[in-house]
């Protein structure tokens, strides 16, 4: 079976709205993946403000700007399809939203982006709500990815994906186990802000600095990294806790930015020494797919890859297309298997009772 789809993610760096056109392919069980087109829709900085604050609204105001940012979204898809000429090839929409509330402790996450008025606006089927089912079961409804890496990436044994929030997967011989690793380019994101920029390019300042050791043991002692997985993490962990105890450390913007780097490096490598065994052997795929807006930062990936070095984990940085659109590709996988009724989100990644289902459909086309 071949699927048109348009996959639609919104990270927590808050950097846009990408939107993916791909091309899936599934023959005897096995997928194949093509990105056609892929572009990402920069948020204003009304836009930006407004999913950042999103938690702060009354409910009334929340469910409001729910559905302004579905029509929003709908809109965006309408002229992703305009410019690339895609009138009647796509077959669906599956759109993850922008998640605001995450809080699988209380059975509770949700995404901003109302799919029905995506599905109104496009008037094209919609698949939304994609960690519904997961968090219902008693999972962490995070991270969702994993299943696009076992079904369209397996040549990898673990894959970094350097978002707003770094996550980690792993194949450990055919079972997933995945999780949320520490707050990313949120953060880095924050730190240059002050100095007008949107990020640090390259991690040209970060490289400039010295790594605080006393902040840096801070960090590194903070109660989420002791933790079992599986584990998720909401945006406030980053922007409450961790960006304010470096605002408030007295550091230089460069400092700062070096000594948090290097905290992502060693969280990263600490987290794949958790989920890989400890010999070396012959079947071991000790090969790490890295993605998400982090990987353009070469320095970042440089220390990442020094200190994996060191456990024998060898980084792979693939082209910018999957770089910057994995997680949107895998999105509209998740969609097609929930138009399939099939099995989308593992609970061996997120601890949930049984594998499930995940998304609520919204035909938005004519009988």
């Amino acid at each position: 079976m071949l699927y048109n789809v348009i996959g639609l993610m919104s990270g927590s760096s808050l950097d846009g709205l990408d939107i993916a056109y791909v091309q899936l392919q599934e023959t005897a069980g096995r997928w194949s993946f093509n990105i056609l087109q892929a572009d990402c829709f920069p948020y204003s900085h009304e836009w930006a403000s407004k999913l950042a604050n999103a938690i702060q609204l009354p409910a009334a105001e929340y469910q409001l700007l729910h559905s302004a940012y579905g029509r929003y979204t709908g809109e965006a898809v309408n002229a992703f399809i305009d410019e690339h000429h895609l009138h009647h090839q796509v077959h669906l929409i599956a759109s993850h939203g922008h998640t605001s509330f995450h809080m699988p402790e209380h059975r509770m996450t949700a995404q901003l982006g109302d799919g029905a008025a995506i599905a109104a606006v496009t008037g094209l089927p919609v698949v939304s709500d994609l960690r519904a089912m997961d968090i219902a079961f008693g999972g962490q409804g995070a991270p969702i990815v994993p299943i696009g890496e076992k079904l369209l990436l397996n040549e990898y044994g673990l894959f970094l994906n350097l978002g707003g929030i770094a996550n980690l997967s792993c194949n450990q011989g055919g079972n997933y186990v995945a999780f949320d690793v520490c707050p990313a380019n949120r953060v880095l994101n924050l730190l240059i802000a002050p100095a007008g920029k949107a990020f640090d390019e390259d991690g040209a300042t970060a490289a400039r600095g010295q790594v605080d050791t006393g902040m840096l043991e801070k960090l590194n002692g903070l109660g989420y990294y002791q933790q079992p997985f599986p584990k998720s993490l909401a945006n406030d962990f980053g922007n409450n806790i961790v960006f304010a105890m470096l605002q408030q450390s007295g550091l230089s913007m460069q400092d700062a930015l070096c000594t948090y780097t290097e905290h992502i490096a060693q969280q990263v490598k600490h987290a794949a020494a958790a989920v890989l065994p400890a010999e070396l052997t012959e079947t071991t795929n000790r090969k790490l797919l890295v993605t998400g807006g982090g990987a353009l930062n070469s320095f970042l990936v440089q220390r990442i890859s020094s200190l994996l070095a060191e456990i024998s984990v060898d980084l792979v940085v693939p082209d910018k297309q999957l770089i910057n659109y994995k997680e949107a590709l895998v999105m509209a996988l998740i969609g097609v298997l929930r138009w399939r009724e099939e099995y989308n989100v593992l609970s061996s990644v997120t601890g949930a009772s049984r594998n499930s289902i995940n998304g609520a459909l919204w035909l938005g086309g004519e009988a």
